[in-house]
């Protein structure tokens, strides 16, 4: 019975220690990363509200691309716009992604395929019905059609009208950094 009594008391002492040690391990695998948080807040923008994203003047090389859930093509090359965004944002690459979907459709689109493919990125939702006054003032060769993007910092400013895949995105990056 004594040994018993001395085996009991220490259990008691090891669990005392264990268990809380136990806890604070599983809370602190359940943490999350300190990297960028899904972004499931959309701001609506005319363009004038969005025009400043298209010429602000930093150290920074700003990338931002025009797209939309039901366009293929906008879908197909999206991997490489979060890949870029996810390899460079510690290099003062910015990556804004440019909603062309309609406001209706945040929650029921929008919303959903962020979730799905995990987009950390920046994203914006452009409503503005005056296509035509704007489309030239992003860029006087646009003609509209999506996936489009504008890639400028201090040294200078391109446009694509085209998709693109990783590798080409990653060369014209660092072409400007």
């Amino acid at each position: 019975m004594v040994l018993k009594n001395k085996i009991i008391p220490a259990t008691k002492r090891s669990m005392t220690i264990i268990l809380p040690m136990l806890i604070f391990i599983l809370l602190s695998s359940c943490r999350s990363t300190p990297e960028k948080k899904m972004n499931e807040n959309i701001p609506v923008l005319n363009f004038e509200q969005l025009e400043p994203y298209l010429n602000k003047e930093s150290d920074s090389t700003y990338v931002v691309n025009f797209w939309a859930t039901w366009c293929k093509p906008c879908v197909k090359e999206m991997p490489a716009f979060l890949k870029l965004d996810s390899l460079y944002r510690d290099q003062k690459v910015k990556v804004l992604l440019v909603s062309l979907d309609f406001p209706e459709n945040i929650e029921s689109q929008v919303k959903p395929f962020i979730r799905e493919n995990n987009v950390h990125a920046e994203v914006v939702l452009l409503d503005d019905p005056n296509a035509n006054a704007w489309i030239n003032k992003v860029d006087s060769s646009w003609s509209g059609a999506i996936p489009a993007t504008v890639i400028y910092n201090s040294k200078g400013r391109d446009f694509y009208e085209r998709t693109f895949e990783f590798e080409e995105l990653e060369e014209i990056i660092k072409s400007k950094i």
